[in-house]
């Protein structure tokens, strides 16, 4: 006798059957964290700057910056300024209900 799988119908809900949100919850932060790195290299090299290039970073400095999950705010702002870009940081309500978005920083 064959046995039919069962097809995932959503990944997230299929998961919760069995590890415990907080696993899950977890992995999505840290996953996040990683997505943040990529994204702060992929943006100075859009840009075609090089690690050593960025104004007012030595190279190890940038090294540090896109390999960091955790950065101060003061420090993205002047490494994203120094790729040619400006900041935007928002506060977005989580339920969908409320669209409104709240701007916390404009730099």
């Amino acid at each position: 006798m064959i046995k039919k799988k069962k097809e995932l119908k959503s990944f997230d809900t299929d998961l919760t059957k069995f590890v415990s949100q907080d696993i899950i919850d977890q992995a999505k932060a840290e996953a996040q964290k990683q997505i943040f790195k990529l994204k702060l290299a992929e943006l100075r090299q859009k840009q075609g700057i090089k690690q050593t290039d960025v104004d007012g970073f030595s190279q190890v400095s940038v090294s540090r910056i896109e390999s960091r999950s955790d950065i101060k705010i003061s420090t993205l702002v002047d490494y994203v300024h120094a790729c040619g870009f400006d900041v935007e940081i928002k506060a977005v309500p989580k339920k969908k209900k409320n669209k409104e978005e709240f701007v916390l920083l404009r730099a």
